[in-house]
């Protein structure tokens, strides 16, 4: 069986691969991808493009609630996505309804662009087309969503009433009458997955998660789109309420520590990569909106750094620093360039330098460009670890270009997912000791 690609993944929620541990990784790719190959099954190959990373944590709730079974998984046919290579995907009720969600969501955004005159839509038969995609997957969601006991009119309604509220919202208005129809939707799909898992007492603390959810990925997209709004006069919750940056961090740091309360609360069989998805990266994604994280895999030794070779660790802080000329900062010994300084290779002076390796032969541009396709039709440059077309150096794919910071937020995390000790406190790769 081969599993065609074709999805567009999008969200708030984006781990890096450098703090998932290699079994929390692949658990979090089983979902994607069953994410994907359920709305392909029940809604048709073009239904793929609506496939997110947001999407997903209702497939990781459902299952994070259940007792393990075997018939969780299925294995895929090799897919592009995943460099043509097989693997364990999510299969079941939880998969099936985040493809409703998906879906029903999808549809309300393709309106509301289609509402703005956004770029082609702006054109009357590609808007036409667009309407028509729209209530297909509307259909579609609602058929998949009353066969698993999830009534999707509750996301229709939120996302007509979002329009009513924003056309009479202005100065003054409180941030969270605009965000109230989001949080309502995400709140009754997080709380379904309850439902499907057999655990009713769940609803409650999951409904509150899903709410706060809702409010920061209302907020999240607002802060991330302030600049490009205000510049095209489009519509923003923040510009039109007068509402600060600081107001919205308050805000989303509130939201923060309401999801790690209200996951607190809920039972869960297997809490581990709802954890570190709901708790851990949701914060990472508020930093990253507010411009107050970096990569820490990147930045160490960049070339525009002052000290070529310093670690960077949380924001500006440096660890490790080193003088320009290699030593370290506040070391002692002749200064370069000195005539009694010891001879490199010497006795006693430091041992000499590799001789630099010798530059790959590059490839011409003919070659080059046939290497590129390839590399590009099968997903290498993707998920994948390749040479580059015409340099042959080694290189990762944009999945490896990662946005993380610091490894752990200094939360209770072992306890309130029952670490197992596998690559850190709480099988996130994190190392807080906590």
């Amino acid at each position: 069986m081969n599993d065609h690609p074709g999805a567009v993944v999008f969200g708030i929620v984006r781990p890096c691969a450098h703090r998932l541990s290699e079994r929390l990784k692949t658990e979090w790719m089983a979902h994607l991808c069953g994410l994907c190959l359920a709305l392909r099954a029940d809604h048709g190959q073009f239904a793929r493009v609506v496939t997110n990373y947001d999407g997903l944590i209702v497939s990781v709730l459902t299952e994070a609630q259940t007792e393990p079974d075997a018939g969780q998984r299925r294995t895929a046919g090799p897919c592009p996505l995943r460099s043509m290579r097989t693997a364990p995907v999510a299969r079941g009720e939880g998969a099936r309804l985040a493809a409703a969600v998906s879906l029903v969501l999808a549809s309300a955004k393709v309106r509301d662009h289609v509402a703005d005159r956004d770029g082609l839509l702006a054109r009357r038969p590609v808007a036409a087309a667009a309407r028509r995609v729209a209530a297909g997957w509307d259909l579609a969601g609602a058929r998949t969503g009353a066969e698993l006991g999830f009534d999707t009119a509750v996301l229709v309604d939120a996302v007509d009433r979002q329009t009513g509220i924003e056309s009479l919202a202005g100065l003054g208005t409180p941030l969270l009458t605009v965000t109230e129809p989001t949080e309502t939707a995400t709140a009754a799909a997080f709380a379904h997955t309850a439902v499907l898992a057999g655990k009713p007492r769940n609803a409650a603390p999951l409904a509150e998660a899903g709410r706060l959810f809702g409010r920061l990925a209302h907020l999240l997209d607002a802060v991330e789109d302030r600049e490009a709004d205000a510049a095209s006069g489009a519509w923003n919750p923040l510009t039109a309420t007068g509402t600060s940056l600081a107001e919205a961090r308050r805000l989303c740091d509130d939201a923060l520590h309401g999801v790690r309360l209200a996951m607190g609360d809920a039972e869960f069989t297997d809490s581990r990569l709802a954890h570190v998805l709901l708790v851990h990266e949701l914060r990472r994604s508020v930093d990253r909106a507010f411009g107050s994280t970096a990569c820490s895999h990147q930045r160490a030794g960049s070339s525009g750094d002052a000290f070529p070779g310093a670690v960077l660790l949380d924001g500006d802080r440096r660890t490790d620093r080193q003088q320009p000329d290699g030593r370290p900062a506040g070391a002692f010994g002749p200064p370069p360039g000195s005539p009694y300084a010891p001879t490199p290779g010497g006795p006693y002076g430091p041992p000499s330098p590799p001789p630099p390796r010798p530059p790959r032969d590059r490839r011409g541009l003919i070659a080059g460009c046939l290497v590129w396709t390839g590399l590009a039709c099968t997903g290498q440059m993707c998920c994948g670890t390749y040479q580059g077309p015409w340099s042959r150096e080694e290189r990762g794919g944009l999945c490896s270009q990662c946005d993380c910071g610091s490894c752990c937020d200094a939360c209770n995390c072992c306890s309130s997912c029952g670490g197992d000790g596998e690559g850190g406190c709480c099988d996130c790769n994190c190392d807080c000791n906590c």
